[in-house]
Formats: C-alpha cells, structure tokens, sequence
C-alpha cells in the first residue's frame, strides 16, 4: 500500500497487515507523520506532536510482533488523544493556559489500557479550550479547521480529533463527550464516532468538564474500528467513582450479524424539527437503507426532550465552576472570555436549581425507555446545520439540542457520516440504544456503512487539492 492510502486506512484493514508483517508499525506510523508534517499547518489539529516517540514505539511494536508477542488489533496502530487525557511526560493541556505547562506523571487509564494494547502515540490533539464547547474555536493554541472546508470549524470540543482523522494524520483517536463533544465533531468532519454508556469507559486521569455528564469515548473512521477501539478502553476502574462494574462484552462478535429483525425507532418530533433540508433528507435517505436491509421502521415520539439543554447547561456550568473556582479566583486572566461568560451565567442560580435539574433527567430517561420498548434502535440527526464558518455567532448553527439528551440519559450513541451539504460539508446521523448496548449501535452502524462508502471520503485537502 502506498503511504497515503496506509494513513487512510482503517484499522480493521490493516491490522491483519500488520499481524503477518506485510505491512510494518514504522511505515505506518511514518505515513501518518508525514500527513501530519504535509497538512497540520493548514488543520492545527494536534497541540503536541511525538514524531521521534512515536517511532520508537512502532519500532518496538515491530520487533515485538516478529517475536511472536502480537497483543491484537490495536497493536502497532498510530493513535492520539485529545488534549484533556493525562499522558505521563507528555504535557496535557486542556487548550489552556493554566495547564499549558502540565505534564502529568501518570496516564489516564483509557490512555494506559490503550498503551497496553500496543497503540503507538503520535501526539496530543487540539480541542475547545477545557471542553467548554463545541467549535474549537477557543483554544489557546488556536482554531482547528475542518478539512473539508478551512474556513469552517471541525465541530468540538473534540474537534483536533476528527480533523486528524479525517486527513490521515491517525488510525484512532479518544475523545471525551459532555454535549456532543466526540458526535459533533465527527459529523463535522465525516468520521466516526461512539459516546459509549456512562461508567462504560472510565474518565479517570481525564481533565472534568462536568462530572455527572462526562463521557470519554473512541473515534475512528468506522464502526468496526471504534469497536475494536472501544474493547481496548471499556472496563471498570476503581478509581472513577462513575466507573460500573460490568464485564466488557466483545463488541465485534455481533457486528456483522446484519439489520434483519430490528426494530429502527424513527421519531416525529423533537429531532424532526428544524432541520437543514439536506440534512433531513440524508436522514431520510439512511432510513431506506436501513428499511431496505431488514430493518422495520417504528414511528416514536418524544415529550420531555426539549428541557435538555436547560437541564444540562446548568448542570455542566455548576459542576464546571466547582471544579475550576480556585484557578479562576487566582488565574481570572488566563481564562477565554467564553469561559468567563459560562462561569457567570450560573452565578446566581441556587443549590435548588440543580437540584431540579438533575432531578428532571429522570423524564429524559423515562421518554427514553418509553421509545425502547417500542423499538431496539434511535437513528436521528446529529446536529440541525452543517458546520458553521469560523467567527459566524449564529447559535442556531452550534446547537446541541439533539445531542444533549443522550448524555443526559448515559445511554450509547454513534455518530456515522451520510452525505454532504450543497457546500460539500459532512453530514451525519447518530444510532443509539438503551444502557450497555454499545454492541448493538455498532452492528447498525457498521450494516450501513458496509452498505454506504460514506465513511470511507477523503477531504480534497488530504489528496493535495485546496479546501
């Protein structure tokens, strides 16, 4: 394979490659790093790059696999991880200043199970500043720019991650989902995306946005290889207090068992309203696909849904403010004025609020369950617009109206791509299921793209056309 099309492989592709030694961890790697030296000036995707570490650990990988200590298909794969995930001895900056010069002395566990699964660590990748939104925009090592179009964002807060993944720069990347944080991006930019059930993949060693809502998760270019992603980082994990308990199934043993006998629950309201039309007709468009594969379409509807972003809001800007109350008191300057506008906005709200709030995420679950029973999988938008242009402050544009209540629920839900825009934006729909289901939105969302080749375009400007 030649360097560009090892940098846009998927892992399921390649890691047989690599198991038999046609293809080698160093060549791999290097074509990665050579994406990254060709295009991050343009994306500035990634805020740390280890080019050196990195292939000193596919070398390792190299020699281990020809020793016959081959760990499995994540071993020898050229990863990243977004910027809040403790890396020990490499800087972990949350895009901020006040942890611009932090380098943790341990790794997030998600980070250290991935390690042990033989990954090869190529950087750290930009993100919205703390994770504090969902544009990218403020970071304090500068926007990310979505490769299909530089002059638009990558979505966020996970945005580096996408937009690495897009142009080939890594196999796989974490992120980590509070709003939409791991789906946004990954409809903005055409990739793959899973906000696994929360206590599913521990956030130990993951710099908090909001406790209760904070999900971390794998991003890949397909279903398949967030699955295999996925098995690396699931487990429970002592030291996170959200951490359950549960064994981790294998999440590829389903995965090709198809559509039929499904039950697609496919809603009347709530995430029908207000759509782009092309993004309602992508939407409709994989709903035929799904229906001609053996799916059966089930009408749902939804009636606590539109309290969401209200409930979480106030729940992620309360829990937001505590977790940072000491560094802003010391540090108020080194804090974006975005993050000075959140803090505030919930400065005179009570103890009572929150605990209304949190209290009403229990009809966002019921309205959930409600739809289960009727159906085993939600297939809806991602977000009501494409990707907004960089400084646009049209909100309609950053809405996470339809991403918010899946956090709010802790239930699984996987972003896929499905088309583009008229302007040649990604578009993309999330599946989701009820608690630890992650093994079923993965078998739906792989049935799909083995029956679509949207997850498989590349951006222009990673085969050397302008953006």
């Amino acid at each position: 394979m030649k360097a560009d099309e090892l940098a846009h492989a998927e892992i399921g592709d390649v890691a047989p490659l690599l198991a038999s030694g046609e293809v080698s961890p160093v060549e791999l790697t290097r074509a990665c790093l050579e994406q990254i030296e060709r295009l991050d000036g343009q994306i500035n995707a990634f805020i740390t790059v280890l080019a050196d570490e990195a292939l000193s650990e596919a070398g390792q990988a190299e020699r281990d696999i020809k020793a016959g200590q081959y760990r499995g298909p994540l071993h020898g794969i050229p990863i990243a991880h977004k910027d809040l995930y403790y890396t020990a001895g490499v800087r972990t900056t949350a895009a901020s200043r006040v942890l611009a010069d932090f380098v943790p002395d341990e790794d997030a566990t998600a980070v250290a199970k991935l390690k042990e699964a033989g990954t090869v660590l190529l950087g750290k990748l930009n993100m919205h500043e703390f994770a504090s939104g969902g544009t990218n925009e403020a970071s304090q090592f500068g926007i990310a720019h979505n490769p299909w179009n530089l002059e638009h964002i990558p979505g966020g807060s996970s945005g580096g991650s996408a937009a690495a993944l897009a142009t080939g720069m890594c196999l796989g990347a974490t992120g980590s989902d509070t709003a939409g944080s791991i789906r946004i991006p990954s409809f903005c930019c055409g990739t793959t995306g899973i906000k696994p059930t929360y206590g599913r993949v521990s956030a130990y060693g993951v710099v908090p946005l909001s406790w209760s809502l904070d999900h971390a998760g794998p991003m890949a270019r397909s279903a398949r290889d967030c699955a295999l992603l996925l098995q690396a980082m699931a487990g429970f994990d002592p030291r996170d207090s959200a951490s359950v308990d549960r064994p981790v199934e294998d999440f590829t043993a389903s995965i090709d068992a198809g559509l039929h006998g499904l039950r697609v629950a496919v809603p009347r309201t709530y995430f029908a309203d207000g759509l782009q039309p092309d993004i309602e007709s992508a939407w409709r468009a994989v709903l035929q696909v799904l229906e001609r594969d053996g799916a059966a379409l089930v009408d749902v509807e939804f009636t606590a849904l539109e309290q969401s972003v209200d409930i979480g809001t106030l729940i992620v800007r309360s829990e937001m403010s505590a977790y940072h109350q000491a560094w802003f008191t010391a540090r108020p300057q080194d804090y974006d004025p975005w993050l000075h506008a959140r803090f505030a906005s919930v400065r005179d709200r009570s103890a009572v609020d929150l605990a209304r709030a949190q209290r009403a995420r229990d009809e966002v679950r019921a309205d959930f369950r409600r739809a289960f029973e009727r159906a085993d999988v939600l297939v809806v938008p991602v977000m009501p617009r494409t990707a907004k242009r960089i400084g646009d402050e049209d909100p309609a544009h950053l809405s996470v109206d339809l991403t918010y209540p899946f956090n709010l629920a802790g239930i699984p839900s996987l972003a896929v791509p499905c088309g583009f825009d008229s302007q040649g934006l990604p578009i993309g729909i999330q599946i989701a299921a009820p608690a630890w289901q992650e093994a079923l939105t993965l078998r739906v969302g792989h049935a799909y793209q083995q029956s679509t080749a949207w997850h498989k375009q590349r951006p222009p400007i990673s085969q050397g056309q302008p953006a």
